[in-house]
């Protein structure tokens, strides 16, 4: 028996009316009778598409403002009704229930809605009912019935028409799969609206979903496979990007981006971050792209090699050729002049991207991460600290040029990860310490790393993402050449740890905030 289904009757109600004439044309060519509902059959019959409305065809009226239209027998008879089957096939005919074999459905808004801030009793009513349980229906008897949930799937049905008169069984069950995980998202986009309506940050039940944009040439090792996948609502970022020339993102390449754009956006100046391996190995601010360059290479020019370049303003022709001069994977901004286009156009492997804008450092969301048998979900680290939350608690003060420094230092440091020690001075990195071990071994290897770039530590200030838990690990940095830390504070030895600040006449603050990164 052919796995091939005919298609004579359709059930077309669609919210994105995308492409919608067009298909209906095509069906009609087929010689397919086409049910529509509302809006959909209004464009179709002023486009000259022969429609017959759905309440005719049930004899049952919408009713209750369209929250009832298709919730009747005659539509789930005739999409549920299994087609082989003699009884049901009997039943249908006592009850004169057409066979729909060919559901069009995508549903109302409602992400949309929530997205542009409509008020509570909007968003309820863009919760669609009938669309989804049409949708389901139809693809659970997808042995029968071809279920299309989005206007790009028209092409592919109308290709198997054409070929065979009506659709095969592959390509149904394809679109069986589409459809669950259409009206899967639409539920969860809805439940954590509700949980959000609740003040229910952490609900008993969490779900999350995603639109695949890429599937990847590996993951992390080329024996691991990957797929990159957009969520909603988005941020300016890599899903939002717009690749402009190179080769395809890697796995890495898209991690590592993320971690570059996210820590850039940190900084209102011109500010330019390289990143290897998910943590900056470059941060400088400056007055304009091009000089910000300069100082975020000099802090480490051998990790520079291979990285990835994020800044915060549109990159200009100067800069690009700056970055042009050494090896780089990725180079992300908001956007780009045509002059730095072109120039860069001459890198064949160098990817440019552009986001149309910057991601709000201080913006709430969620963030997670996969554990054996669940996972951990936080709201984001949107601390951002500034000179008023700060405590001076040593019995020198810090000069204005060192807390510009300090908080520079700080901001950096909520991007390295932990334990992270930062070095900066003149507003750029001179030493980053990022996933040690203890506190102690960030601090000398930061200042390792800077020194072997030959960069001058006196006078510099030294940022920890957490408190230091002896005094080992600001000695060192005093060593090094620091003249003023910034910490979170909070150790039991916290006086032991003011008490070789004071000795030392360097200045102290605590922030109250540590930005742990694992």
């Amino acid at each position: 028996m052919t796995d091939i289904v005919p298609i004579r009757t359709a059930l077309i109600s669609v919210s994105d009316k995308t492409g919608l004439v067009e298909f209906g044309r095509a069906l009609e060519a087929h010689g397919v009778k086409i049910l529509s509902t509302g809006g959909s059959a209004k464009m179709l019959r002023e486009a000259g598409v022969p429609v017959t409305e759905v309440s005719e065809h049930t004899g049952f009226p919408e009713i209750l403002d369209g929250r009832v239209k298709t919730l009747v027998p005659q539509v789930h008879g005739g999409i549920l009704g299994k087609r082989d089957d003699m009884a049901h096939v009997a039943q249908m005919r006592e009850h004169q229930i057409a066979p729909i074999d060919l559901v069009a459905v995508n549903l109302y808004p409602f992400e949309a809605t929530v997205a542009r801030g409509a008020a509570f009793e909007d968003c309820i009513e863009n919760i669609d009912i009938g669309g989804p349980a049409m949708i389901r229906s139809a693809a659970k008897n997808h042995a029968a019935v071809t279920v299309l949930t989005e206007a790009a799937h028209y092409q592919a049905v109308l290709e198997e028409l054409a070929a065979h008169r009506g659709t095969t069984l592959t390509l149904r069950r394809r679109l069986a799969a589409a459809a669950y995980a259409r009206t899967a998202a639409y539920d969860s986009a809805i439940s954590s609206w509700f949980a959000g309506q609740n003040g229910e940050d952490y609900p008993d039940k969490v779900s999350f979903c995603g639109t695949r944009k890429q599937v990847l040439r590996y993951g992390e090792n080329p024996h691991q496979s990957a797929a990159f996948y957009a969520s909603s609502p988005a941020r300016f970022g890599v899903a939002t990007a717009t690749q402009l020339q190179g080769k395809e993102l890697s796995y890495n390449n898209y991690n590592d981006t993320d971690a570059a754009f996210e820590c850039v956006a940190e900084f209102e100046p011109p500010t330019v971050v390289i990143v290897k391996h998910a943590n900056p190995c470059g941060v400088a601010t400056a007055q304009n792209l091009s000089q910000a360059w300069d100082s975020a290479l000099a802090c480490d020019p051998v990790s520079a090699f291979g990285g990835i370049v994020a800044l915060n303003r549109t990159l200009d022709e100067e800069t690009a050729a700056k970055i042009a001069g050494i090896f780089t994977e990725v180079i992300i901004a908001p956007d780009a002049t045509e002059a730095a286009k072109t120039l860069l156009a001459k890198k064949k492997n160098l990817r440019l991207l552009t986001t149309g804008g910057l991601p709000d450092a201080g913006e709430a969301g969620m963030t997670f991460k996969s554990l054996a048998g669940g996972f951990l979900l936080q709201t984001r680290d949107a601390g951002r600290v500034n000179a008023a939350d700060l405590k001076v608690v040593t019995k020198r003060a810090p000069t204005e040029a060192e807390l510009r420094d300090m908080l520079f230092a700080f901001r950096v440091a909520k991007h390295v990860k932990s334990n992270a020690i930062v070095y900066a001075k003149n507003l750029a990195t001179i030493g980053v310490g990022a996933g040690q071990m203890n506190r102690v071994d960030s601090a000398r290897i930061a200042a390792w790393r800077g020194k072997e770039a030959k960069l001058d530590f006196s006078g510099c200030a030294v940022a920890s993402d957490a408190f230091f838990p002896f005094a080992d690990g600001l000695e060192a940095a005093i060593a090094a050449g620091a003249s003023c830390v910034i910490q979170p504070g909070g150790s039991i030895r916290d006086n032991e740890v003011i008490a070789a600040a004071d000795t030392a006449g360097i200045a102290m603050v605590f922030t109250n905030m540590r930005h742990f990164r694992h």
